[in-house]
Order: C-alpha cells, then sequence, then structure tokens
C-alpha cells in the first residue's frame, strides 16, 4: 500500500524573513517521535511510505502524493483545522483518513466528524490492523497498551533527515528526537501526562541510540521528549556517562526542578546538557514540582531563584515555563513575582502561557463543568495569545493588561541585552533573541485582543461567557491562517464536539475490508448539524 504521514507543526505558511528564520531553527525542530515511528513500522510492514512534516514553508497538500491509500496525519490543538481541511482533501479520493497525536488525544470526537479512525495509544500492531483493514470507519481506537519501545534512531534516521535537516544535512541547531522514558509522577491538572504512570524505556534502546548518535552524528543536538526527563536521574545519568566524555553529545531537557537537587547539578554538566527547561508553573501552586515544598507567594521565589541559580553554574541554557490565570491567582501579586524573576534571572528565559483546558485533564473537567469554557471557540485558538475560558480572579481586560506588563518586561530591550551578554554561548543567544522576537509578537496579539474587547461589545460580551456567539474576528482571524483551505470548512466546521465518543475500539475486529475496497465519503467534509 501507499501510505502517507504527515505531522502539522503549524497551520499558516511562514512570512517574512524573520518567520522564516523562525520556522527553520525553532519551529522546524519541535518534530514528534510516534509520527516516525509509525512511519518506520509502516515500512517495516512492506509499504511504500511518504513521511512530511509541515512548519509552514510551503503547501501541506504537496507534501505528500496525492494517490495514497492511507493518510495518517498528526497535529497539535492549534493546527486541528487545518487537520481537519486536508483530510477532507484525501477523503475526495477514498484514501483513509487516520489522525492521531495531541489533538486526537484530547478531543477526539471532533476528530471523527472528519477523520476515518481517531487513534490514541499506538503501536506497530494496532498500526498493521488499521492498514489491514481491521477497523470499519469512523471508530476511536486504541491499542489499549502504554507504548513499550520504539524504532530505533538509527531506524528512524531518514525521517530524521527529511524533518530537522535541512537539505539533507544538519544545522547547528538540528535536534534529534528522543525518549528515555514516558508519563510523568505528577499529577498537574492542566497536564495530559496527569495520570500516565512513570516508566523508563529500555535501558538496552538508550544505550545503543546514544553510541549511534556519538558516532555518526556527533555533536548533533539530542531533545528529550520525556514528560519528565531522568524521574530515574542516576540511572538514566549512567546510561548517558558510559559514552566517553569527549564524544557524548549535548542534550536538552525538561525537568521537575524536584528533580534537579544541587548534589546532581555537576552531573548534567559531565553528561553535556546544554538546556533545562524546569516547570515554575504558578506562585501559589504546584509548589511540591518546583522543590519548594508547601513554599507560595515571595517565599517560592526565593527558593526558585536560587535554585536556578545554581543550575546555571552547570547549563548554560535555561528555560522557565509558567502559567499565569490559574484559580489562584489573583492581584498583582503573581505579575510583580513574575516580573522580579525576570530581572533577577537575565539567563532563564520565560515561557508565560495561558492556562489552556485540554481534554481529558482535570482542568478541562473542571472548567467544563463550571460552564467556563468559551464552547463556540474552534479548537484552533487553543494556544497563548488566546484566551478560551472565563477565569475566576481577573476580568479578561485587566487580565490581558497584566500578560502585557508581564511580557513588556520579558522582551524589553534591556532584557534582551542582559540575557545575551549573561549567556557567552553562541546557540543560546541566538535562541533568546529568537524567543524574545516571538514574545514581542505575543505582546501585539495580547494589545489587539485588548482593544477589541474595549471597543467592541459583542466581543467582550462572548468574552465574559454572557454570549454564546463566535465574535467575527475569530473567523477572519482563522480563514486568514487556512489560506484557501479556509473554503474546505464550512462555518458549521469551525463549531467544537465536547460530547466524548464511544469508547475506543481496543483489539481489531476480524478482517474486514480493505482499504482501497471500502465506499468512499461523498464529500469532502459534509455539514454537521448544529449542536
Amino acid at each position: 500500500m501507499r501510505v502517507g504521514i504527515i505531522e502539522l507543526l503549524v497551520d499558516t505558511p511562514t512570512r517574512g524573513r524573520v518567520g522564516a528564520l523562525y520556522a527553520t531553527h525553532m519551529r522546524k525542530q519541535f518534530v514528534s517521535i510516534t509520527p516516525q515511528a509509525v512511519s518506520v513500522w509502516c515500512r517495516q510492514l512492506g509499504h511504500d511510505v511518504f513521511y512530511a512534516t509541515y512548519h509552514g514553508q510551503s503547501d501541506p497538500e504537496r507534501l505528500l502524493p496525492d494517490d495514497l491509500d492511507v493518510v495518517f496525519v498528526s497535529a497539535y490543538t492549534q493546527a486541528s483545522a487545518l487537520a481537519y481541511a486536508l483530510a477532507g482533501l484525501f477523503r475526495r479520493s477514498k484514501t483513509l483518513t487516520v489522525i492521531g497525536g495531541p489533538h486526537a488525544k484530547s478531543f477526539p470526537a471532533d476528530c471523527l466528524r472528519f477523520f476515518d479512525l481517531v487513534v490514541d495509544d499506538c503501536d506497530k500492531t494496532l498500526v498493521d490492523d488499521m492498514l489491514r483493514g481491521r477497523f470499519d470507519p469512523p471508530a476511536a481506537i486504541s491499542s489499549g497498551r502504554r507504548i513499550a519501545d520504539l524504532p530505533s534512531v538509527e531506524e528512524r534516521l531518514p525521517e530524521i533527515a527529511a524533518s530537522v535537516f535541512v537539505r539533507g544535512r544538519p544545522i547547528r541547531m538540528s535536534v534529534v528526537p528522543m525518549l528515555a522514558s514516558v508519563g510523568c509522577p505528577y499529577t498537574c491538572d492542566f497536564c495530559i501526562d496527569w495520570k500516565s504512570d512513570y516508566r523508563a524505556l529500555p535501558k538496552d534502546r538508550l544505550e545503543a541510540d546514544l553510541a549511534y548518535l556519538s558516532r555518526h552524528l556527533p555533536g548533533v543536538l539530542i531533545a528529550y521528549h520525556d514528560p519528565n526527563f531522568a524521574v530515574r536521574f542516576d540511572e538514566t545519568m549512567d546510561i548517558i556517562e558510559a559514552i566517553p566524555a569527549a564524544r557524548r553529545n549535548p542534550y536538552i531537557m525538561e525537568s521537575s526542578l524536584s528533580i534537579l537537587k544541587e548534589s546532581r547539578l555537576h552531573r548534567l554538566r559531565d553528561t553535556n546538557c546544554v538546556y533545562v527547561a524546569p516547570g515554575v508553573e504558578s506562585w501559589a501552586n504546584y509548589s511540591n514540582k518546583a522543590g519548594a515544598g508547601a513554599k507560595t507567594g515571595r517565599d517560592k521565589l526565593e527558593q526558585v531563584v536560587h535554585h536556578f541559580e545554581l543550575i546555571g553554574r552547570h547549563v548554560p541554557g535555561m528555560q522557565a515555563n509558567f502559567l499565569f490565570g490559574t484559580d489562584s491567582d489573583c492581584g498583582d501579586e503573581p505579575v510583580e513575582l513574575t516580573r522580579e524573576f525576570v530581572r533577577r534571572l537575565p539567563a532563564v528565559f520565560p515561557t508565560v502561557n495561558i492556562p489552556t483546558p485540554f481534554g481529558g485533564t482535570p482542568l478541562f473537567d473542571n472548567y467544563l463543568a463550571e460552564g467556563r469554557i468559551l464552547r463556540a471557540m474552534p479548537f484552533a485558538f487553543y494556544f497563548t495569545p488566546h484566551l478560551v475560558t472565563t477565569l475566576r480572579n481577573y476580568h479578561p481586560m485587566e487580565y490581558y493588561d497584566r500578560l502585557i506588563d508581564i511580557s513588556k518586561e520579558i522582551a524589553s530591550n534591556l532584557m534582551l541585552s542582559r540575557r545575551v551578554l549573561a549567556r557567552p554561548r553562541s546557540s543560546v543567544r541566538f535562541i533568546h533573541a529568537l524567543r524574545t522576537l516571538a514574545t514581542r509578537w505575543d505582546i501585539a496579539e495580547f494589545r489587539r485582543l485588548r482593544r477589541m474587547m474595549a471597543s467592541d461589545a459583542g466581543f467582550m460580551a462572548f468574552h465574559e461567557g454572557r454570549s454564546d456567539v463566535l465574535p467575527e474576528y475569530y473567523r477572519w482571524r482563522l480563514g486568514a491562517r487556512l489560506g484557501r483551505y479556509a473554503e474546505l470548512l464550512s462555518p458549521r466546521d469551525f463549531v467544537p464536539t465536547f460530547d466524548a465518543p464511544a469508547a475506543p475500539a481496543r483489539h481489531a475486529p476480524a478482517a474486514r475490508r480493505h482499504p482501497v475496497d471500502r465506499p468512499g465519503p461523498a464529500a469532502a467534509i459534509e455539514p454537521v448539524p448544529a449542536e
């Protein structure tokens, strides 16, 4: 069979030189591992495979041939509308359409409106069952098994080269995505891994991948996609340290501050860790994960600042992840504490996120039960700078004023110069410069949304939760992002579905129709009845 796999990292073409620079050196490197694994599995099963990633570089439809039997799409929720439009195009030619990835996991019922199969947990056996036509569309399906192993880096090398290299060769910012573990021991209510038990992947696989990279791609950056890297810290470091020091690839990872204890930090330096991205989250909660125990407010700030100062003695690149707007945030304190954090730690790049209720999380369940989700808002706006809920302690205009204040501190010329001077490594300086430009774009969007709230009564009523009429601005904005693909979706298609689908089929039934023999849909995407 002819099988296509495409991962959507964005839903709109890149514009301008700065945009192209950001896409090539940053966004392009955010590829996921599972789409690459699906590509390898399909190839191992004897199929003709076409793999591509879309980071805004061209027309996504042209990245794959148009005579496919099956197409797998992986998408973040931000790119969900483009995924739906592409599904319609492929279904016109009777191609079996399959969606997986973060959006499919969070909102499977919405995906079922457009795709034949919606996949949760996936492995090689499930891929084989799909390609043999053992599920009748439409269906939400799952292997019923947590991933136990993945194709090696050597097996994924064609996909790695196609996604993160430039003209077949790694560039300075190219990263090789890897997993050393899955799951997380913490239960943060906003995280899709909140109930995923932590489990290290096979030790021998990690050893083999690191050895292969040290021989064949020396110096290329490794990006660990673990939800919480090195929970079993000593075991993980032992594996990395088995590679001779001069041959260890540099790596970046995301970990909890509670794991990065002072006594362990020298091992990060020794194993060539060049960038860490711990979560501070909120000054009022999630303190246990941040290694601050029960401390909140200024006490937590002092603890966290000291901790980052210790990390900075061993790791050249640091990022701190914040949520602003949780139910525990109120008044000026979280704003002022975050701004002080920024000023005191210029070497740390802060990312401030709006709490977004992704399906399958306690945050989503609580917001939905309390009627605080803006149900008419298309899922394609479930990302910063957009507010898709009503907040407990902030009026929408007040909230955006505070977001602007925090972001201006982060992206000021003064902080940019201090940040560059604080980090002598050129690659870290380059990353921080690009991210500063991205933050300035966010500020412009925050201001645009804030102005519309002040000037448009309907827009304000929507964001206060008093109206369920989607403001025309969002229809226009999504249309501008999608370009010609917007014509493939009706206004009803933009209205999200929150209802849960039937329980996923976990075991393939007896073989039925081969995918290429099944009746094709009559239209690209048929209108969906109003909710």
